[in-house]
């Protein structure tokens, strides 16, 4: 039972740790906060939803970014994928 208890504590601790060493990622042209946070407040979709975007940038690749709607209705980008249109 303590170890159990011992398990479950670790683990949440662990929870709220990061990589601190991994950069964020910055907006590029075509991103949602590119320039800024958008004007509009996602106010009817809950907190931690996932808003997701995608376009082509300058050399005709698709750019598929997952951003994270934060507690202040704000948006944070989470991750990008860069790729060709077609893949082989």
């Amino acid at each position: 039972m303590k170890a159990l208890l011992s398990a479950l504590f670790a683990g949440a601790l662990l929870v709220g740790c990061s990589s601190a060493d991994t950069p964020a990622l910055e907006p590029i042209p075509g991103s949602i906060t590119y320039g800024g946070q958008p004007r509009t407040k996602l106010t009817k979709s809950p907190v931690g939803s996932a808003v997701y975007n995608q376009f082509y940038n300058g050399t005709g690749q698709r750019v598929e970014e997952t951003y994270i709607l934060q507690p202040d209705r704000s948006l944070k980008l989470v991750r990008r994928v860069v790729g060709p249109d077609f893949p082989d």
